[in-house]
């Protein structure tokens, strides 16, 4: 759909306002491959569900974000969004969704800690109804530093496993003071968005940055939920030899059972050749494990935040530091030499040596964004504060509809078949 430039231009604030035309053709390109969120945008063009509505959104600001953004617009929406991850955002996709189609970002790649909070906060002085988080800390900053704005918010949605075990937290203790959803939970989201898309983006962001060969190869992957799962997969069709460290004696064993060795990480730090962390968990890999790896060898984090790996140790303590001695690489020499190479300083691998995961992917992820901010601002006023999950009717939907947009087809059920599973009076 071609959208003209927009003659108002937002509050902002990017990088550089003349990539905003690259950005256009880069969002467009993956327009193509978000066939299930198009359908979504040309219902709500009709229905206008947000019309009045402001949403402030915390997420990587990549040109799949900004699809979903536009449907958002698309339904009357106001929006304001900021960067989740500093390295994820791509200032072309910034730059077109303020000039070419006037939504407002606060997002710079690379920006310091000191401008994410800025940016969380220019987000949240639209007065948000509803917030969209990646990793809670939009959530966490309303309710220690903004809760003026609180009585105005109706709910939100939370997009990460990261953010899920926060707002878990939060409502366990009776803190959270509004409703979230959490659409990560759904299986259109870890099934597939998870699995596949985390498993192909990061080793993705490996290759770019360092033109690793997996083949023959030890590749350590730290957690075995959705996510480890689908880097194990991944980097075993590589024809690496891939081990698996957890926690959890469930996933461990499942680990067991498709074929990958399972054993603690000290065990696994003196064997590996490539180490990626997907726990959700704060130092994973810390000094006992850098002190008995091999020379060269290489650390992602593909979890949301830059603590699974201790980058402070190595700051403080490695005997010099190479950076970027190629594309988002750099390399910590020790005292006695042994070389170990970070990617993306420890943050999200995936967006930040990469571009994320694929369009066709996320396509089902912010289908169910869309539609279960869509389902709270019907539904709000009955939902109590706390962590909820996303209908299960929105999942099936958007699986549906993907399904058919690949070609797919099922089954119905006929009349006898729906009664025998509806009814304990038929035996055997």
């Amino acid at each position: 759909m071609n959208v003209p430039i927009t003659a108002t231009i937002p509050r902002h604030e990017i990088a550089d306002a003349t990539l905003a035309a690259q950005g256009r053709k880069r969002i467009e390109w993956a327009e193509r491959n978000m066939p299930v969120l198009a359908q979504i945008r040309e219902r709500f063009e009709k229905t206008q569900p947000f019309a009045g509505i402001r949403i402030a959104a915390c997420m990587h600001v990549t040109t799949e974000t900004a699809n979903l953004m536009r449907v958002l617009k698309a339904g009357g929406a106001e929006i304001a969004l900021c960067a989740s991850n500093p390295l994820s955002t791509q200032d072309d996709t910034a730059a077109a969704l303020v000039h070419e189609y006037g939504i407002s970002v606060f997002a710079r790649n690379a920006v310091d800690r000191d401008g994410y909070y800025a940016h969380l906060n220019a987000a949240l002085d639209i007065e948000p109804h509803q917030v969209f988080d990646d990793g809670c800390d939009l959530v966490n900053t309303l309710h220690t530093t903004r809760q003026e704005l609180i009585p105005n918010i109706t709910g939100g949605c939370e997009e990460t496993t990261t953010g899920v075990i926060r707002l878990s937290q939060m409502a366990k203790e009776g803190a959270l003071r509004f409703p979230m959803i959490a659409v990560n939970d759904t299986d259109t989201k870890h099934m597939f968005d998870n699995r596949y898309g985390t498993g192909q983006s990061t080793l993705d962001a490996v290759f770019r940055a360092t033109n690793f060969l997996l083949a023959g190869r030890i590749v350590v992957v730290a957690g075995f939920g959705y996510c480890g799962k689908g880097v194990a997969e991944r980097a075993k069709g590589m024809g690496a030899d891939v081990i698996v460290t957890e926690i959890d004696p469930t996933k461990a064993l499942d680990a067991m059972m498709q074929g990958f060795r399972v054993m603690p990480m000290l065990d696994a730090a003196k064997v590996g050749d490539v180490f990626i962390t997907v726990t959700g968990n704060r130092d994973v890999l810390r000094d006992e494990h850098f002190a008995v790896m091999k020379d060269g060898s290489i650390m992602a984090n593909s979890g949301h935040f830059d603590i699974e790996i201790d980058v402070a140790w190595l700051e403080k303590n490695a005997k010099s530091k190479n950076a970027k001695m190629r594309h988002q690489t750099d390399e910590y020499v020790l005292s006695d030499g042994r070389r170990l190479l970070l990617i993306a300083e420890g943050r999200l691998v995936n967006l930040g040596a990469a571009e994320g995961h694929p369009a066709s992917v996320m396509d089902m992820s912010f289908s169910d964004q869309a539609l279960t901010a869509e389902y709270l601002v019907q539904e709000a006023k009955n939902l109590k504060p706390g962590l909820h999950e996303v209908p299960t009717y929105i999942d099936k939907e958007v699986a549906k509809l993907k399904l058919i947009s690949m070609g797919g087809h099922i089954d119905v059920l006929t009349p006898a078949q729906d009664l025998y599973l509806n009814s304990w009076e038929h035996g055997s």
